[in-house]
């Protein structure tokens, strides 16, 4: 058994964090044996090895290894591609095609990015770590095959279980072995170590002098978040490599090559209003029909009282009324209250309407008191009364006299049942 330092220089892989060395361990304790194997971690932090590692140190390393992004095939085209199609069997399907699994059988596949899976296909997916069968697209067919099953994820498959995007059953049958690899920023020993080799691998790949970091350079990149992980150092490192003619490195050239931490990664959008937005919204609505139902009784209390007792009397008596009902101009005080006492009913009654159509919707505080209430619709009662016996039942005439719609007038009949 090769020792963890000799897989890192056959494959590249720098660094001496403790808990890579243990993730390095675990591939190559797992590697002579079938266990599926689910590596886990952040993109960029090379997960793409360590099923590098287990096929070349297993009984299969002269079998096909194959790697398989599924997150870059289209969902309508991964069925095929994993388990191959019969002609015919879609359109585009000329012939026959041998998919992955056929292909590597007595190999390899890496499938990266597994929890991209469709559902579908997780159910193929399913059969063939059971035991070994699948069937091709628009076959019936079953056909066996002997492939090891290395998957990597980079998103919570635990958080993906309960939205219903990842089969717990599937979850279980991949995950005979986890290998966690930890994000770069954990590692920050290495990042130094890291960089240096990607300069003097730019260095020699472009034939120029490599580049060297002073001690507040070599702080700043060991404090910086590193986001991308792996892949976004060594980005940095091509870029400084390439449009920078001074080789010695400081830490105010570094910082401007670093993104501002977080604004490389893109914008969360909430999709939905949170409890409390929907709080403030609710209750500024609320105010604002509790304003308009306490406006409303105050003008039909205003209009009774005009029509009962006259204008002249009232305008002495309810001032704040109507001030507050019409505004404080100069020229509210001239209004003409008997020529309008019918307008002021219907309108009234019109936005009584409207309030009734909101108040289905909405539950607010009541704004009159039960008393006062009654009293109101006592008096439209005696109103009503009076003017149906005066015009013998005849509720057009009735309604002309009351400075209402008929339609009002009826349903006001049929609400206090007369």
């Amino acid at each position: 058994m090769e020792s963890v330092q000799a897989i890192k220089q056959r494959f590249e892989i720098i660094g001496n964090d403790p808990k890579l060395n243990r993730a390095i361990e675990k591939a190559i304790q797992v590697a002579p044996t079938d266990i599926t194997v689910l590596v886990a971690g952040e993109s960029g932090v090379g997960k793409e090895n360590i099923p590098r590692i287990i096929h070349s140190l297993s009984h299969r390393k002269h079998g096909k290894y194959i790697a398989v992004n599924c997150g870059a095939i289209p969902e309508g085209t991964i069925d095929s591609e994993l388990f191959g199609h019969e002609k015919g069997a879609f359109t585009g399907a000329t012939g026959t095609r041998e998919g992955y699994f056929e292909v590597a059988d007595g190999g390899t596949i890496f499938l990266d990015e597994v929890g991209e899976l469709p559902l579908t296909t997780q159910v193929r997916l399913l059969r063939v770590l059971e035991n070994g069968e699948f069937i091709k697209v628009g076959s019936s067919q079953v056909q066996k095959t002997d492939v090891r099953i290395v998957a990597a994820t980079n998103v919570n498959l635990f958080d993906a279980i309960e939205k219903g995007k990842f089969r717990e059953d599937l979850y279980y049958r991949l995950s005979t072995v986890d290998i966690t690899l930890p994000p770069l920023r954990d590692r920050k020993d290495d990042i130094h170590l890291l960089f240096r080799k990607f300069v003097a691998d730019f260095a020699h790949k472009y034939k120029m002098p490599p580049l060297k970091l002073d001690e507040n350079a070599i702080q700043l990149l060991q404090k910086f978040r590193w986001s991308g992980n792996i892949r976004q150092l060594r980005n940095v490192a091509e870029q400084i490599s390439v449009l920078e003619t001074n080789r010695d490195i400081s830490a105010v050239t570094l910082q401007s090559y670093l993104p501002v931490q977080g604004s490389n990664l893109p914008s969360v959008i909430k999709d939905k209003k949170s409890e409390s937005d929907f709080s403030t919204e609710r209750e500024i609505l609320y105010k604002v029909l509790f304003d308009m139902k306490s406006d409303l009784n105050d003008l039909k209390k205003l209009t009774l009282e005009l029509i009962q007792s006259g204008s002249s009397k009232v305008q002495e008596t309810n001032q704040h009324l109507i001030k507050k009902i019409y505004g404080s101009k100069e020229n509210d005080s001239e209004i003409d209250f008997e020529e309008e006492p019918r307008a002021s009913l219907i309108a009234s009654q019109n936005n009584e309407d409207l309030y009734q159509e909101h108040d289905d919707n909405y539950l607010f505080a009541e704004t009159v008191e039960e008393e006062e209430t009654l009293r109101l619709e006592q008096k439209e009662i005696e109103m009503i009364k009076k003017s149906l016996e005066k015009n013998k039942g005849k509720r057009k005439a009735a309604a002309d006299e009351l400075g209402i719609s008929e339609r009002t007038l009826y349903r006001k009949i049929k609400q206090f049942d007369l």
